[in-house]
C-alpha cells in the first residue's frame, strides 16, 4: 500500500513538473489555456463549439485540443467553428496529463494563438488531479446531472477556477434544484463564478467567453479554498496567470498510446448535436 501512494505521489509530482514548464511555454508564446472539466453527456462538446465560433467571429486566435478514449466525433464537431482542432485519443486513459498536452502543441499550435480549449477526457474524478498548465480551470455539470454533484466530486468542483451550469434551457423540466446546487458549489468552493449557460438557446455564451478573455487579460482568477490546502496545486498556478519558462519535456505514460488528428474547418455537420 505505501508503496502504490509513494508511486501515485511521484506520478503527480512529474506531472507537477511538466504543467509548470508548460505553463511557461504557452506564457512566453502569449497563449492563455483553459482545461474543461465534466462528466460525460454534460454537453461540453456543444458549448465550446460555440465559445470558438465566437471566438474566431470576433478577432480572437483560438485553437482547441480534445481529449477522448476513442473516436474523432468530438474533434470533427469543433473543427466546424474555424477554430484549429487536434484530437488526442488516449486508449482508455482517463484523464489527460500535462507531457501529453505538451508533446502534441509542439509543432502545431499556431502562433498567435490567445486562447487554448483543453477539453478533458469526461471524467469527474481522475482529471482533477492533474494541472495542464492551464491559467483558467472550469467544471462543469448539466441540470440532467443532478444538483448533488458539486458535492458528490468535491475535488473536481472544489479546485475549479469557475463553474458552469450547462443545458439550463431544460432545468424545470427535469426538475432541476438551482438553489441546492449552489448550496453544493459554495460548500466546495466558497466564492467561486458561476455561470449558467444553454448551447441550444445561447444563453450565457457570450459572458461565458468574457469571463475567458479578461482572465487572458490579467484578471486575477478565484484562488479555491481547496487549493490553499494543497500546497502542490497552489503553488504549481502561481496568480492564475502563468509563470515560468521552458519547455515540458516529452514523459510517456505508461497506460495505452497517444494519438493525433489534426482538423481544419469545413466538416460536414454532424447529426445529434447536443445541447
Amino acid at each position: 500500500m505505501c508503496r502504490t501512494v509513494d508511486l501515485h505521489q511521484a506520478v503527480l509530482a512529474k506531472n507537477d513538473e511538466n504543467a509548470l514548464a508548460l505553463r511557461g511555454y504557452l506564457s512566453d508564446r502569449g497563449t492563455v489555456a483553459v482545461n474543461l472539466l465534466s462528466s460525460p453527456g454534460s454537453g461540453k462538446t456543444a458549448l465550446l463549439e460555440l465559445l470558438l465560433a465566437r471566438a474566431v467571429a470576433g478577432g480572437t486566435p483560438a485553437a482547441a485540443v480534445t481529449a477522448d478514449l476513442a473516436t474523432e466525433n468530438d474533434a470533427t464537431r469543433l473543427a466546424r467553428s474555424g477554430a484549429p482542432v487536434r484530437q488526442i485519443l488516449t486508449d482508455g486513459l482517463c484523464h489527460l496529463e500535462a507531457g501529453m498536452l505538451q508533446r502534441r502543441l509542439e509543432g502545431w499550435l499556431p502562433e498567435g494563438t490567445r486562447l487554448l480549449f483543453v477539453e478533458n477526457v469526461g471524467n469527474l474524478v481522475c482529471p482533477a488531479s492533474y494541472d495542464l498548465g492551464e491559467t483558467l480551470r472550469i467544471a462543469l455539470a448539466s441540470v440532467t446531472e443532478g444538483e448533488d454533484k458539486p458535492v458528490k466530486y468535491p475535488t473536481a468542483f472544489g479546485l475549479a477556477h469557475l463553474v458552469v451550469v450547462t443545458k439550463t434551457d431544460i432545468g424545470e423540466a427535469v426538475g432541476f434544484d438551482r438553489e441546492a446546487f449552489l448550496r453544493g458549489v459554495r460548500q466546495v468552493n466558497p466564492g467561486v463564478p458561476v455561470l449558467e449557460t444553454s448551447a441550444r438557446t445561447g444563453q450565457g455564451v457570450d459572458a461565458l467567453l468574457e469571463h475567458v478573455l479578461r482572465c487572458a487579460a490579467g484578471e486575477e482568477t478565484h484562488v479555491p479554498v481547496l487549493a490553499r490546502q494543497h500546497e502542490r496545486y497552489l503553488h504549481s498556478h502561481g496568480n492564475g496567470n502563468g509563470s515560468g519558462h521552458g519547455s515540458a519535456a516529452g514523459h510517456e505514460h505508461e497506460h495505452g498510446r497517444e494519438h493525433t488528428h489534426e482538423h481544419t474547418g469545413g466538416h460536414a455537420p454532424v447529426d445529434g448535436q447536443a445541447r
